[in-house]
């Protein structure tokens, strides 16, 4: 039988008790609305843990106080990247990018997308590919937002510069056309084309805020891979102020494992984990 948490034989570090745990959960939910499953045990400990190190604490209930007292400390911005997950790679979940580009070309006026979970810039790179393709241009009338709630990834997603074995899947032609390869010291990296990289605006933004400060009306909202970590109250909420920010026309692609029917009036499933403002549907 495993020993209880935070006892001596796990041979910790840092004391990490239950009710940590729970405290944990109940300030990441309240913060960031993620619903932290009761399995997460270790991986909290695991990533918190660098913190309290980095921070020079002696256990958890001190650094969680400390978070507490200060509702607006800088600390928060760190708590809320570290427990944020951000699985990514280019073009994942491929069969969406050929509706998008379908899509785009079939507008009247520049297009709008907003890519609200970018994490370390796959994604919001993958659509810029996609419609420069689907125009024939770098130039594409396409204006790209792309934001997350952990500045660390968007940090990394802006310098645009990436391992080779990132994009060692893709075909030899995108890789000739939308990279610059390293020489000398960056030797075994990649840099997005400052072509591409201009058709896209990073911007931390935090799903729960009250106040998103971005305008509509967009023709497609990527939302991928998002929702899973989302009670079904917030992932409503959340679906509620998509709906009048996207076309009525629009699309809203969701994550391979994500449903959103049970969970909005708002949105109507029209493909593979695609959908579309009921209200368009209507006309």
């Amino acid at each position: 039988m495993a020993a209880p948490a935070g006892s001596a034989s796990e041979r910790k570090e840092f004391l990490f008790t239950p009710a940590d745990f729970e405290r944990v959960r109940r300030l990441i939910y309240a913060r960031a609305g993620i619903a932290l499953g009761s399995g997460k045990h270790e991986m909290v400990y695991s990533r918190l843990s660098r913190r309290l190190r980095d921070l020079g604490l002696s256990s958890f209930e001190v650094y969680l106080a400390a978070l507490e007292a200060d509702p607006n400390g800088r600390e928060w911005e760190q708590f809320t990247n570290a427990l944020t997950t951000n699985l990514t790679s280019f073009f994942r979940e491929s069969h969406h990018f050929p509706i998008l580009a379908e899509h785009a070309k079939a507008q009247s006026e520049p297009i709008e997308v907003w890519c609200c979970a970018s994490s370390t810039g796959e994604e919001p790179y993958s659509i810029a590919i996609t419609l420069c393709e689907a125009f024939g241009t770098l130039t594409p009338p396409v204006r790209i937002l792309a934001t997350d709630i952990d500045t660390q990834v968007l940090a990394r997603a802006e310098a645009a510069i990436y391992p080779l074995d990132r994009v060692s899947s893709l075909p030899s032609e995108q890789l000739k056309r939308y990279f610059l390869r390293g020489k000398g010291p960056q030797s075994g990296q990649v840099r997005v084309r400052p072509e591409l990289r201009r058709l896209i605006t990073f911007k931390q933004l935090n799903l729960l805020d009250d106040n998103w400060s971005i305008k509509g009306p967009f023709q497609s909202i990527f939302c991928r891979n998002v929702m899973i970590y989302f009670d079904k109250p917030t992932q409503g909420k959340i679906l509620s102020r998509f709906a009048p920010l996207l076309n009525p026309q629009g699309l809203l692609f969701a994550g391979h494992s994500e449903n959103l029917s049970f969970v909005t009036t708002e949105f109507s499933l029209i493909g593979k984990t695609v959908y579309q403002p009921t209200r368009g549907l209507r006309r």
